[in-house]
């Protein structure tokens, strides 16, 4: 056997045990077997429909995951789903007909308070989980004053079609989906960026001897995970109709058990939006067999909060080893 071949063993074999391609075999172990078990599961019908619902989580996610990695964490994603969910409905311009400003609006909101986040967090020194705890309640708060307890309808075209267009037969979503997926991979891994991201991640003390610009990595990968989610409420509102306050609460724990299942350590330093892809599909596959045997809500929060303390104590071993 040549160096060649050596090589491309190792780099095969590495593959092969990495958390996102496990992850990946699990959920392709769970879809074979909950077929077997609930006919129609299988079907491709249904497998989209997971997908799309995925798509959500997916992008939500996204962002997470550029937070974790640069070895902070975003518990303001839920809220900044709500806001852009509820915030879209009431912007429209007659001018635009398409809906598409005011799209681009709420976006630039979201990314914002991402923003605002990552400099409580890179120059005030306020941590992670405090600074971003604290946004998500003021922006409840705020949501609460704003829209009280109706919903409001979606009247935005391109909403509309996001939501329910079904291109060459693949929902509108999974396209928008598989585009972010495509652009955040480059990001973390094809980039300077990226590097940065991950060289703070590990060592922040070590990065800005290195010349990395912490402050300025720090509220982009914050810019981004608010970018990432206004664009998942601007989905969520196009797939329900309707926007209400508590839209956005699902996407809290779900980001982070699919980031944190896909492989990237809750520490920093470490990780791939690649596995956090498939960690959504499985979440989202683990629901539809709950509700398969009809398991309460209860059943299902137990079991959200049980997978994501044993990934957390399973990324600390690994972080421990390294």
């Amino acid at each position: 056997m040549n160096a060649n071949e050596t090589a491309t063993g190792k780099r095969a074999t590495a593959i092969l045990r990495s958390r996102p391609f496990l992850t990946v075999a699990i959920v392709i172990a769970v879809w074979i077997g909950a077929s077997f078990a609930s006919p129609g599961f299988g079907a491709y019908g249904h497998l989209r429909y997971l997908i799309e619902l995925a798509a959500v989580i997916g992008l939500v996610a996204a962002g997470q995951t550029f937070v974790v990695i640069a070895g902070g964490i975003d518990l303001s994603v839920a809220a900044i789903v709500t806001v852009s969910a509820v915030g879209l409905p009431m912007l429209s311009w007659q001018a635009d007909p398409t809906g598409l400003t005011a799209i681009l609006a709420v976006l630039a909101m979201t990314t914002a308070i991402g923003l605002v986040n990552g400099l409580g967090v890179a120059l005030l020194r306020v941590h992670p989980m405090i600074m971003t705890l604290a946004m998500a309640t003021f922006l409840q708060g705020l949501l609460i004053i704003i829209a009280g307890g109706s919903a409001v309808t979606a009247e935005n075209l391109l909403v509309k079609w996001l939501g329910n267009a079904r291109p060459a037969g693949i929902p509108a979503g999974i396209l928008l989906w598989l585009a972010i997926s495509a652009i955040m991979l480059v990001a973390m891994h094809a980039t300077s960026f990226g590097a940065r991201v991950f060289a703070l991640g590990a060592n922040p003390l070590a990065a800005s001897l290195s010349g990395v610009p912490v402050s300025a990595t720090t509220m982009a990968v914050y810019g981004i995970s608010g970018f990432t989610s206004g664009l998942a409420g601007v989905l969520v509102l196009g797939m329900n109709g309707q926007g209400y306050v508590g839209i956005g609460d699902p996407y809290l724990l779900a980001s982070i058990a699919a980031v944190v299942l896909g492989g990237t350590s809750i520490l920093g330093g470490l990780g791939t939006y690649a596995g956090s892809i498939p960690g959504a599909i499985l979440l989202v596959t683990i629901t539809a067999l709950i509700t398969v045997v009809n398991a309460s809500a209860g059943w299902r929060s137990i079991l959200f909060g049980s997978l994501i303390l044993g990934l957390l104590l399973l990324s600390g071993r690994e972080s421990a080893r390294r």
